[in-house]
């Protein structure tokens, strides 16, 4: 059942591709229902001003599907067979074409553009680690995507998290448990590391709107961590959360909603709950957070089992919250917004 009380991972790429969980009836768990077909909702994204919202399905043979909230159906988007690449090549010329080889895709942004045309960024590893760049058409009765460029990673830089910028750049997380931080690529200047945003395992990441802050997931240090963008010296405050965060998602309230899991354990608990499903005290957590004053307050926990085993996005739809995860659950939970 749903836990609201006062008060997001994905681990890295090699703990991907394990079993699926034993086939289960897409019935509610108590107060939590669920949205039934996509394997390992890594991470999700609501199309403005549509009922769609783009899942990424990060498994070996991944995909992006596109659900309707209005019935919480699921279909497939990319790729598909009669999808068409057009590369933009003024923009992405160092990209060396479209690949969907191998295709497993994790963190997503969305870039609002007129008219209901959009840029989505897609952070892809298997035949290459890279932001795979997207129009998506949602003028139709049903959105459409089309490859249009990729951004090639710099070397030993494992992706994670990507977060559109103004004026056609976007950051993203490089996910290092040891010491990761976040890279920005901007048309025309390529990669520069951002100063002030080095930490343990950063994960998710958002831009503000006027892009002068990011906001970062630490996994490793279970906090919230806000980092300024252009400033000399970096501004970096964060607040404790209490939980391994995974992606961050705006609110419609202008908070933060934090997605992620803990482990009684600590990092060893959850992957052992991936690895070996050994999953006994590992909760699914959701956090909001005040992103000037940067407080936090809990408001999912939910333990393990084989609907949600991980959580690593919360997204707010409506009058729900709608939690996915990773490990080969084949849904999506909702639970009552606070």
């Amino acid at each position: 059942m749903q836990r609201i009380v006062p008060l997001t991972v994905t681990v890295a790429a090699c703990l991907l591709g394990l079993p699926a969980p034993g086939a289960a009836q897409c019935e509610p768990d108590g107060d939590v229902a669920f949205v039934c077909g996509p394997v390992s909702p890594e991470d999700l994204v609501a199309v403005p001003d549509t009922p769609w919202i783009v899942v990424s399905s990060m498994e070996d043979d991944g995909y992006l599907s596109l659900t309707d909230r209005r019935d919480h159906t699921s279909a497939q988007a990319y790729p598909l067979e009669t999808s068409e690449p057009r590369h933009d090549t003024a923009t992405f010329g160092g990209c060396p074409g479209p690949d969907t080889s191998g295709f497993r895709p994790h963190g997503l942004d969305l870039r609002a553009g007129d008219g209901g045309v959009h840029t989505l960024y897609v952070v892809r590893h298997g035949a290459r680690e890279a932001v795979e760049v997207f129009e998506l058409d949602a003028t139709g009765e049903r959105p459409t995507l089309t490859w249009i460029g990729c951004v090639v990673a710099p070397e030993s830089v494992s992706l994670n998290s990507v977060a559109a910028l103004p004026g056609g750049g976007f950051g993203a997380t490089n996910f290092n448990l040891e010491q990761g931080q976040v890279w920005e690529w901007q048309p025309g200047a390529g990669w520069t590391a951002v100063p002030g945003s080095e930490t343990v395992g950063p994960n998710g990441l958002v831009a503000s709107p006027d892009g002068r802050w990011f906001y970062i997931g630490g996994w490793g240090t279970r906090s919230l961590i806000r980092v300024s963008r252009g400033q000399a010296p970096p501004s970096v405050e964060a607040v404790d959360v209490g939980f391994q965060i995974d992606n961050v998602r705006w609110a419609p309230d202008g908070s933060l909603l934090a997605a992620g899991h803990l482990g009684s354990d600590g990092p060893a608990s959850i992957f052992a709950c991936l690895g070996e499903r050994a999953c006994d005290g590992v909760t699914s957590r959701v956090a909001t957070v005040d992103p000037e004053a940067l407080t936090a307050r809990e408001i999912v926990r939910y333990p393990s089992n084989d609907s949600l085993i991980l959580a690593t996005v919360a997204l707010q739809v409506g009058d729900e919250i709608w939690v996915g995860g990773i490990g080969g659950s084949n849904r999506i939970a909702r639970f009552a917004a606070p």
